[in-house]
């Protein structure tokens, strides 16, 4: 086999060009050629190759030559179609459609009755054509001469002695003796005159003869001599009067294969079949109306069963995808198109429904539209990546824009089907636009479709944008007066909290979600009560491991670990610092820590106070040697004068003081929670001027000139440190300066003379002007008494 298989192709590369590759031989009985199947050179599509070697049967020679030109000339369906021929000095080579030689089928016994009857019937509508309209006698019709193709259709070759009696010298008359087994297959009266006595019958005897010994072989498996065909036990009753009739001795008496073919094709004849009707109908589908057309959809889906698979394939699909694209099938018949396809191999889909489904999405048939998104998930697993990508997606996305909401609809749904079949880009680009818009679109199912879309993709979107396009998209979604809507965002993200970090469940989701919680709709206070738990559970793990505060730690001089040695000198020269938290610290822990810490760290012994300055004159509030805002005593006193206020009280003001206004007064702060809080008042920044009042001289502060307010306020301070002094041990002090606003005395250098500090107007907040009468209460008290740092001078009423 292998030598003949590299003799045909050594010889053809010697002869002219053949585009045709030889394959492996195929085993061909009664025959005058060598079967191959080949292949085209260009695009590698399967045929057959029938070859005849010349030296070897150089007295085969003329009917090789006979079967060439007929082959060429003759054009019908149910001929084996020719796609080339070669013929040189050695060989002749006929490249056809790829076939299978029928014998194979009936050595093996796999044909039913059903295929039977209508390759029969394929091959009686051929031969009628051969004997009425071409006027011509085949001469050979026998089972070696009848091949299948893939479709299962039977064709007819074996043209060797085929003649027109309007020729001059018919071959069959002279070369039908040449033929394999030709006398096992002459009828009667060949057998008694020769080939030359079939000049004087009709043109349609020696056929009809055959017709029935074919029959017979094919329901019986083999054929050897004319006693076996009246053996019809096998053949179908229906077909057995026709069969007799094609079998008889008498020429005369012979049925032509014209009349044996309609009478089969009559109401309820042998040839009135659901597989032959279906044939019949599909080759002329362009022509039939909408009726007929469905009718016969329906018998198709209710007898598919009945029909070889290879027909289906091969016959039928191709017939279905042109009335599809070019006859107006519509989307009922690419229905049974997907039905066939479904026994398709993956290179049979992709060869023969993948370039129809690209060209259908071009369509501007909506009702083709609608059944191709409907059907998607029939289709998705046999399109390649590419394929949608490139070809189908950027015609998908048209009905996204479509005026009829349905087809906006299903083009939504779609996207969950082609999703992992799209590059990144379209995606994260072209995808979320359109889905935008869609989230916006007037009809609510369309809307609430889009978030569940939204929410099942969620896991393809980008990194970087995935959670903040979620967001916007589902908490704008729980905006929407659509229940439905409203729902389904509720249900995406929960769906999809693990997309999102606990920034983004804290301040994004979780303020859009607690609205659902008082929704007028049960419903969806349900839904976002299960939403909200995903949530805290989601914050819950994220911040699991987060340490328990940012602040660095902290040695116990409270200075942060880790620190260079200069700025824990820094830290260490007394600077204010945070006091560690405590477990059940309030809102203002941390500053009475830092106030008691300061007050702790004071060192030195309390003085006694002295006599009254001789000068008579008072230093201002606030007012040092350098300058500085803290309240204290003048670092130069005038001879007599008594020292200054304790280091104590020095450090308290000092560390408590805050600039108000442009003067150095200071403001110490209150750390009493309730009387802080009226403080803030109506949180008025609004100046307003401070009346002028006389400054009293308060024994054991060596200070003059003092306001009511400020006397209060150091009062205050006093009282809250616990550190009064026993009654009696400060003198009162008679003498009072009157001071004039914007005004200042003049004291010369070594008189201790201090200068007028002037008053300047603050912004006071509307609770302080509760506060002055009775803080005038407590500095005339405190004059009448002598004593500011007694207990009386605490209890101040402050409403």
């Amino acid at each position: 086999m292998e030598w003949l298989k590299s003799a045909a192709a050594s010889a053809v590369s010697r002869g002219p060009a053949f585009g045709y590759s030889f394959g492996d031989r195929v085993d061909l009985d009664d025959s005058i050629w060598a079967l191959h199947n080949g292949t085209k050179k260009d695009d590698g599509s399967k045929c057959s190759i029938f070859a005849f070697d010349i030296n070897a049967n150089k007295s085969r020679l003329p009917l090789a030559k006979n079967a060439l030109r007929k082959w060429r000339t003759l054009r019908h369906p149910g001929v084996v179609r020719v796609l080339d021929t070669l013929e040189t000095d050695t060989n002749i080579y006929i490249a056809t459609e790829r076939v299978v030689p029928l014998g194979w089928h009936v050595k093996r016994n796999a044909l039913n009755t059903e295929t039977i009857k209508w390759g029969l019937y394929t091959i009686s509508t051929t031969m009628r054509f051969i004997n009425e309209d071409a006027s011509s006698i085949h001469g050979n019709l026998r089972v070696s001469s009848i091949y299948t193709t893939e479709s299962g259709e039977w064709k007819l070759a074996g043209f060797e002695v085929l003649s027109s009696l309007k020729e001059e010298d018919p071959a069959i008359y002279t070369y039908g003796g040449l033929l394999p087994d030709s006398t096992r297959y002459a009828a009667p009266e060949i057998g008694r005159g020769g080939w030359d006595g079939l000049k004087n019958q009709a043109i349609h005897v020696t056929d009809s003869w055959n017709m029935g010994t074919l029959i017979y072989e094919i329901f019986n498996g083999y054929f050897s001599t004319a006693d076996q065909l009246s053996q019809i036990k096998s053949i179908p009753p229906p077909m057995g009067t026709p069969y007799k009739r094609l079998t008889q001795t008498n020429p005369k008496m012979r049925l032509p294969i014209s009349h044996f073919l309609e009478q089969g094709k009559r109401s309820n004849g042998f040839f009135d079949t659901p597989l032959i009707r279906c044939c019949e109908f599909i080759e002329n589908m362009g022509v039939k109306d909408d009726r007929e057309r469905e009718e016969f959809l329906q018998n198709l889906e209710d007898t598919k069963d009945q029909f070889p698979e290879e027909f289906f394939k091969a016959k039928v699909l191709p017939e279905l995808l042109k009335s599809v694209e070019y006859g107006g099938g519509g989307p009922k018949v690419f229905s049974v198109v997907l039905m066939i396809a479904e026994k398709l191999n993956e290179d049979e889909w992709e060869s023969t429904i993948t370039p129809c489904v690209v060209r259908l999405f071009s369509s501007p048939d909506r009702a083709i539209r609608v059944f191709l998104l409907d059907n998607l998930p029939r289709m998705i697993e046999h399109l390649p990546k590419k394929v949608v990508s490139d070809s189908i997606f950027p015609q998908l996305v048209t009905g996204f824009s479509d005026v009829a909401p349905i087809v906006r609809e299903q083009t939504v749904k779609s996207i969950l089907i082609i999703i992992d079949k799209l590059s990144d880009r379209q995606i994260n680009g072209d995808l979320l636009k359109y889905l935008a818009k869609t989230q916006n679109d007037e009809q609510p199912g369309i809307r609430t479709n889009t978030t569940i879309c939204l929410g099942k993709i969620a896991k393809n979107l980008g990194q970087h944008t995935r959670a903040k396009v979620l967001a916007a998209a589902f908490t704008r979604s729980l905006r929407d007066p659509f229940v439905h809507a409203r729902n389904a965002a509720l249900m995406a993200l929960a769906a999809t909290a693990d997309c999102f970090d606990e920034t983004d469940c804290a301040t994004r989701c979780l303020p859009a979600i607690c609205v659902g919680l008082i929704d007028k709709e049960k419903i969806i206070r349900v839904q976002a009560q299960k939403t909200m738990d995903v949530f805290l559970a989601r914050i819950k793990t994220l911040t699991a491991n987060m340490p328990d505060s940012a602040l660095p730690p902290v040695d116990a001089n409270g200075v942060p670990t880790g620190t260079s040695s200069s700025a824990a000198a820094a830290a260490g020269s007394g600077a204010p610092r945070m006091g560690t938290p405590q477990n059940d610290a309030s809102w203002a822990g941390w500053a009475i820590s830092s106030f008691t810490k300061k007050l702790g760290s004071v060192t030195g012994e309390i003085q006694a106070q002295g006599t009254t300055a001789t000068s008579g004159v008072s230093t201002p509030v606030g007012e040092e040697s350098g300058g500085g805002g803290t309240l204290g005593v003048p670092s130069s006193t005038t001879t007599g004068s008594r020292p200054g206020s304790s280091s104590l009280q020095r450090q308290a003001f000092g560390g408590m003081n805050t600039n108000r206004g442009g003067g150095g007064g200071g403001l110490i702060a209150d750390d009493d929670g309730d009387d802080d809080l009226d403080a803030w008042g109506d949180m008025d920044d609004t100046p307003k001027t401070v009346e002028e009042k006389k400054s009293t001289t308060i024994s054991g502060f060596g200070r003059t000139t003092m306001t009511t307010e400020d006397d209060v306020i150091s009062s205050f301070v006093a009282n809250k440190g616990k550190s009064s002094l026993p009654k009696g041990l400060g003198k009162k002090t008679t003498t009072t300066t009157n001071t004039t606003s914007n005004t200042s005395a003049s004291n010369s250098t070594g008189t201790g003379a201090v200068k007028s500090r002037p008053i300047v107007s603050r912004a006071v907040k509307p609770t302080a002007k509760k506060v002055l009468p009775a803080a005038a209460a407590a500095v005339k008290k405190a004059e009448e008494e002598g004593d500011a740092w007694g207990n009386d001078s605490w209890d101040v009423d402050w409403k």
